[in-house]
């Protein structure tokens, strides 16, 4: 539990960028995700729900970075069910 404390949003927030992630309001992003006590909860209904809000993620890799993105996802310890509902929202 000790490693998961020390993980922030922002590192996973990055990974995502890094693997070819697009975020579309990404400061309203940060700022949820920073007031929020459980990020890895709030991130989730974001990822799902936040198209309302202008929240919305874009895969500039065309899906060349799976692997990375999948990744970032396990290393932060995000569920399957997480993982994919992330994928079924991410434009592509």
């Amino acid at each position: 539990m000790g490693s998961l404390s020390n993980e922030s949003f922002e590192q996973f927030l990055d990974s995502l960028k890094k693997a070819g992630i697009t975020i579309s309001n990404e400061a309203e992003l940060r700022e949820r995700l920073a007031e929020a006590q459980r990020w890895r909860f709030a991130f989730q209904t974001l990822a799902a729900n936040g198209k309302i809000i202008g929240i919305s993620f874009e895969d500039q890799s065309e899906g060349r970075n799976e692997a990375e993105i999948s990744r970032a996802f396990t290393d932060f310890q995000f569920s399957e069910k997480t993982k994919a509902v992330f994928s079924a929202n991410l434009k592509h």
